[in-house]
């Protein structure tokens, strides 16, 4: 069976993966984090109005072209336009985000402006049209999409929607996520170890990933090698979830029931990876959710979720997913690689003493050790033919997203 790319991989996932329909409505001081589920429009134009960018003096270009000395008409301030008559051969003082007052071409700011004691002003230079004025509609029209479906609601999105006057937004549900681990050598975290058990790291990593991903977390715990009692979790946790998460149970010799209870329960696909680590992965559907199976060394399990499980749930949310950034960085020593698969070695980049962009790794790299991801900001991304790269060679790097950040 030949090896699958992560292009392939995610390209079978995505096509088959069906987009969100179950929306609610919230108030928007309550849709943190949310993904907003249709295009949203502005009902005002913003500035609703002709506004000043400046502290100073509006001007009418035709004023200054007879004299650059004029008596101030008045004042116009935030929130408290100018009223009175504004007769010719004079300025209004107005304040910045003030209305600008009508038949005003410009606005001088008020360093360029020599105060009389008459109380008329000079300018010291002839301002351009439309100097210093805000117009109408300048930052958003009426009309405008201001948001496109699918996305994140933040910091910077939602108090756009408060400048706009809107109060709720539709959001797409959370989507429900069961978390499982399989092995009768794992232990929950707090427990002592008896000989040969390890710490089940691999689901207690996954819900944090899951909870910064926005997720309803349903944790069914550690399975047994037990047939009759894998069968049992597997369809409640499906029954309850739109997604559910394993890790272990779908490497090559591993128990042979894993695989006869989730054909049992949908149709899986068992795949052969060309990363490293991450070779062994499974997905597809069970009766009622989506399944996807992490393998069973803990950075292997990271690696594969970050990579294929991230862009899943993505789909499955509604988020219109970007890829984490990747850019061009200078090896700091010499890396080993062998060619026949896509490797993500941890690293960490930095801007060295010449400005460029470089970049180590760290620690070992086998995908049973998971200390490296602790000091590491990046994955080093080798090409799946590449071999060995010398320290000096250009090499891709992946920036960590939230996520791991």
């Amino acid at each position: 069976m030949s090896l699958l790319s992560l292009e392939q991989a995610l390209e079978q996932m995505l096509s088959v993966l069906p987009s969100p329909t179950k929306t609610e409505t919230l108030a928007i001081h309550q849709a943190a984090n949310r993904i907003c589920a249709k295009d949203m429009i502005s009902p005002i134009n913003v500035p609703s109005f002709d506004n000043s960018a400046m502290d100073g003096y509006a001007v009418r270009l035709a004023d200054l072209a007879q004299s650059m000395t004029l008596f101030v008409a008045g004042k116009s301030f935030a929130g408290k336009p100018f009223e009175g008559e504004w007769k010719a051969q004079s300025a209004v003082r107005i304040m910045t985000g003030a209305v600008i007052p009508e038949g005003a071409d410009a606005v001088v700011m008020q360093e360029e402006v020599n105060v009389n004691a008459d109380g008329s002003v000079t300018f010291t230079t002839l301002p351009k049209s439309g100097q210093n004025i805000r117009r109408i509609g300048e930052d958003v029209k009426q009309g405008d999409v201001v948001l496109k479906a699918g996305t994140k609601l933040n910091a910077v999105s939602l108090p756009l929607l408060a400048s706009l006057g809107i109060a709720e937004v539709d959001v797409f549900t959370p989507l429900k996520v069961a978390v499982l681990s399989t092995g009768d050598e794992l232990v929950p975290v707090g427990q002592p170890l008896k000989q040969g058990q390890i710490y089940d790291t691999n689901r207690f990593a996954v819900k944090l990933m899951l909870e910064k991903l926005h997720c309803d977390v349903l944790d069914f715990g550690i399975l047994p090698d037990n047939q009759a009692e894998f069968e049992k979790a597997f369809l409640a946790a499906q029954e309850q979830a739109d997604l559910v998460i394993t890790s272990g149970g779908v490497s090559v010799g591993e128990a042979d029931f894993t695989k006869t209870v989730l054909e049992k329960v949908g149709q899986i696909n068992f795949w052969k990876l060309a990363i490293k680590p991450g070779k062994p992965f499974a997905f597809g559907r069970l009766n009622n959710a989506w399944f996807c199976g992490l393998p069973g060394n803990p950075v292997s399990a990271l690696v594969t979720f970050y990579q294929l499980v991230q862009p899943v749930i993505a789909k499955l949310s509604g988020l219109t997913y970007s890829q984490p950034a990747r850019l061009q960085a200078v090896a700091a020593t010499k890396l080993k690689k062998s060619p026949g698969r896509l490797d993500f070695q941890r690293g960490f980049y930095h801007v060295n003493e010449n400005g460029q962009l470089q970049v180590q790794p760290v620690g070992f790299q086998g995908s049973h050790l998971f200390s490296s991801f602790v000091k590491s900001n990046c994955f080093i991304v080798l090409e799946r033919e590449r071999g060995n790269v010398e320290a000096g060679e250009t090499v891709t790097i992946e920036l960590f997203n939230e996520l791991l950040a």
